[in-house]
């Protein structure tokens, strides 16, 4: 059976990974950790054709350990074990190092039964996941690892990649090789970041290049056509995931509705609902927040629909939420707020609560001021009377400004009431 490109181009040492220098340059922790033999249980988070599978390989080899790989997709308890029986053997000897694609796939039960060999060190576990390991990983396997991000690559790191595929396809043929001016950039372009998608799109331009008998000629109008899907994803300049949704956030933001339009046909297109619908959750109570509170529980509607529905259905209500957004008044002023408090929380600490807000109502003998003296709102006219809620440290801080918008000028006109104009 012919092995495929793919599997033939796949780099045998960390130098020769292309990408991610924040794990793998010199002095990055991830290098370092490597190098130093002593392999940690790590889950690799990422899109796919990155390298995550390629850096477990050389992290197993270079630690001198035998590797098993398992797919979340397909993986079951007895195949687990079943790994686990071998550290009793003699492959076992140098430890075992268990690679785990996919680990989302796998049930919370699937999941827990790797906690007992990860903690007593029977096998070293590296698992990928192209999701938010925050999200889709029990919480006791991401305790018990270091998480790692794998970026996507951008389109001048997958260069040297395809390059090396078309002279790989041209040896194995006996031919001279052939390319039309931008083959390659139009490659690297099209496919995202991702060098397994990359180097398959160059076994297939080979495939379907002009062939003389003597030379193979790979047109741009035949990368165009195998690539045109890919391109639907990333547009020519090679955005990648991130910034499609940065852009969509902040065209909302913006409140420029055909733009985030084309940024979330964009993302439907690649068939990334969820990101999208994270992301549109995100945006109804960062950006249009206090203005039009209503919009967060209509966004939220509209993404269980989606959900629910599916593709292509899921782009109806997902569109209702992008419009709703982009055109609904903007107000940051409650996540201005929360930011401002958290960083006084983070300064401060934890503050003594003012002693009318404590849950006792009685005082030891070292108290300076007996008696709790709680004022009950609802005893007083307009349901409000003035005492201290924040800690002494605090009591005039102000965190909160009421935004320029109807909603929040009302409810300021309402506070200004109640509290006579304090």
């Amino acid at each position: 059976m012919p092995i495929p490109l793919a599997e033939r181009i796949r780099p045998k040492t960390l130098d020769d990974v292309v990408g991610q220098p924040h794990l793998l340059g010199k002095d990055k922790p991830l290098r370092r950790i490597i190098e130093s033999g002593r392999i940690p249980n790590m889950i690799f988070y990422g899109s796919s054709g990155i390298g995550k599978t390629t850096v477990a390989r050389i992290i197993a080899e270079n630690a001198h350990m035998t590797m098993h790989k398992l797919n979340g997709t397909s993986a079951s308890i007895s195949d687990i074990k079943q790994i686990v029986a071998e550290t009793e053997t003699f492959s076992g000897i140098g430890g075992i190092l268990l690679y785990l694609d996919e680990i989302q796939y796998l049930n919370k039960k699937q999941q827990q039964s790797l906690l007992e060999y990860i903690e007593n060190g029977r096998i070293t576990l590296i698992s990928s996941t192209t999701e938010n390991p925050y999200f889709y990983v029990y919480n006791a396997i991401i305790s018990r690892s270091t998480v790692f991000e794998f970026k996507p690559l951008t389109p001048e790191e997958v260069m040297p990649a395809i390059k090396r595929a078309f002279q790989i396809c041209a040896d194995d043929l006996g031919l001279k090789l052939r390319l039309e001016s931008g083959v390659c950039e139009h490659i690297a372009r099209g496919c995202g970041g991702d060098v397994r998608k990359s180097v398959n799109t160059v076994e297939l331009c080979t495939l379907s290049a002009d062939n003389d008998g003597s030379s193979l000629t790979v047109s741009l109008d035949t990368v165009r056509l195998l690539t045109q899907r890919s391109n639907m994803k990333y547009d020519r300049d090679g955005d990648q995931h991130y910034d499609i949704l940065s852009a969509l956030q902040k065209s909302i933001r913006g409140s420029d509705e055909n733009a985030a339009l084309h940024y979330a046909a964009r993302l439907i297109e690649a068939g990334d609902i969820i990101s999208l619908s994270r992301r549109l959750l995100v945006i109804a109570s960062e950006d249009v927040g206090l203005a039009y509170p209503q919009a967060a529980a209509i966004t939220k509607a509209c993404v269980d629909s989606a959900m629910q529905l599916g593709l292509p259905e899921a782009r109806i209500p997902l569109a209702e939420a992008v419009v709703l957004l982009a055109t609904a008044p903007k107000s940051n002023s409650s996540y201005l707020a929360m930011d401002a408090a958290l960083e006084d929380v983070r300064q401060s600490g934890a503050l003594d609560f003012p002693r009318q807000l404590q849950n006792k109502h009685f005082d030891g003998e070292d108290a300076q001021v007996k008696g709790q003296h709680y004022l009950y709102p609802h005893d007083f006219p307009n349901h409000w009377v003035e005492q201290q809620y924040l800690p002494d440290a605090l009591k005039d801080r102000v965190y909160y400004r009421f935004g320029d918008n109807k909603n929040e000028q009302l409810a300021l006109q309402y506070r200004n009431k109640i509290r006579g104009g304090k």
